[in-house]
């Protein structure tokens, strides 16, 4: 089968598309037959390295960390799928192996696939959807008249993030580029800020959730735009965010929070039925074909993306 091999971190250049043996499934696993696979920031930083304390040392590596595709084969053990089922399949970041025309999956990461949404959008909802449901949702508690801020609103995580706020009726001010500022608006944003020409963190307005979904805001700077118990979220964990946490949590009340996603079916299947209901759209920035990963791989760490991208495999 084709797959998308690295044997040492690095960039771009360590990155093959070759043929390589298709995964033997053990009891517990499935066998996906991959249809899309969505590309994140995270593939290109296991790729660097930047996550070598879980993904290790082991070579060679196929990349990736979720598709959608049709069972091929079931473990002995398995249970809950047969073959010829469409799921969405989320291998963790140490397990990894999505960005192939096969994948094997634990059974506990697989989750049926709705007949409404496509494999391509399917492939794109587990870690940016739930990053954005889990983040608002969980962490912020967010709930109706609350004013929210999302900065990075035109990306993968934020495109899904400016939607999920407006369901729960929330002002949303976006921060993206001017070049993106229309698309925001038209994912539901009531107010966007040109962040090369504004920064929020300087203004006199006060949010209840500033959600960092690009993770380039650091805490220090945004808590002058936090309301009274105002939260913080940002998608990159650090010590500094923990401290952070603690003073301002014991002090004043406002907070700095992490979110680190989580597989859930219950999750997935609110994101599915909302795009199915078309009150969440999936954009798609571009499709690659399994053979142009290289290309996919260095337009996500651009920092350009209007929405996710997807390596359309079958």
């Amino acid at each position: 089968m084709k797959a998308v091999v690295f044997s040492k971190y690095g960039g771009n250049e360590v990155v093959e598309v070759k043929d390589v043996l298709t995964p033997i499934c053990g009891p517990e696993d499935v066998l996906i037959k991959v249809h899309g696979a969505g590309v994140n920031p995270v593939d290109w930083k296991v790729r660097s390295g930047h996550l070598k304390i879980i993904t290790g040392s082991a070579f060679p590596k196929i990349l990736g960390n979720e598709c959608a595709g049709e069972i091929a084969e079931t473990g002995k053990q398995v249970k809950k799928f047969k073959r010829g089922d469409a799921v969405i399949g989320w291998p963790s970041v140490r397990r990894l192996g999505a960005f192939a025309e096969y994948g094997c999956v634990s059974e506990r990461a697989i989750f049926p696939k709705s007949k409404s949404i496509s494999f391509e959008e399917s492939a794109c909802i587990p870690i940016a959807g739930l990053t954005a449901l889990q983040a608002l949702r969980d962490r912020g508690r967010i709930a109706s008249g609350k004013r929210v801020l999302i900065n990075g609103a035109s990306g993968g995580v934020g495109h899904f993030a400016v939607q999920i706020a407006k369901i729960f009726g929330v002002e949303v001010t976006g921060v993206c580029s001017g070049a993106n500022a229309e698309f925001v608006t038209g994912l539901g944003a009531d107010r966007v800020i040109d962040y090369s020409t504004q920064d929020f963190t300087s203004g006199s307005e006060r949010f209840d959730i500033i959600f960092d979904a690009v993770a380039k805001s650091a805490f220090g700077a945004c808590k002058k735009a936090l309301a009274p118990n105002g939260v913080y979220i940002s998608t990159l964990p650090s010590a500094a965010i923990m401290l952070s946490q603690y003073v301002t949590g014991f002090f004043t009340g406002s907070r700095a929070l992490t979110i680190m996603v989580k597989a859930n079916e219950a999750d997935l299947q609110w994101m599915a039925d909302h795009v199915a209901a078309g009150r969440i759209r999936v954009v798609i920035d571009k499709a690659y074909p399994l053979a142009q990963a290289k290309e996919a791989l260095a337009h996500s760490e651009s920092g350009k993306v209007r929405g996710k991208i997807v390596l359309k495999v079958t």
